[in-house]
């Protein structure tokens, strides 16, 4: 059984920071290109951050230089350090993992998420 799971939000004021942590079993993690996404109340779900199997990494432009994305091959775990955080980061944060087969079969996973609140 494949399972996700994110721990490290709370609530916290604005310029603190956070590090979310996902947890993954169940799957070959090294091979699965994982990701960040969030969703605030009212809006679309959007990708926060991604990094590849092969450590390469993506920001949206709202968090480009604030937070970073990370990988532990050995713990089968993803991070996202989220610093100088805004009210506007508030959101559930979700982990995704996602395995494109070379024959086109997409594998896609995602966590139960972890809420984030930014006090302003």
């Amino acid at each position: 059984q494949v399972q996700l799971v994110e721990s490290g939000g709370g609530l916290v004021q604005a310029g603190a920071s956070l590090q979310l942590s996902c947890g993954t079993s169940g799957i070959i993690f090294r091979n699965f290109a994982m990701a960040w996404y969030r969703q605030a109340s009212g809006k679309q779900r959007e990708l926060v951050a991604g990094i590849t199997s092969g450590g390469s990494t993506n920001y949206a432009d709202s968090v480009k230089g604030r937070f970073t994305i990370s990988r532990d091959n050995a713990k089968n775990t993803v991070y996202l350090q989220m610093n100088s955080l805004k009210s506007e980061d508030t959101a559930v944060y979700s982990c995704n993992a996602r395995y494109e087969r070379d024959w086109g079969r997409i594998l896609d996973y995602w966590g139960q998420g972890t809420q984030v609140t930014v006090s302003s």
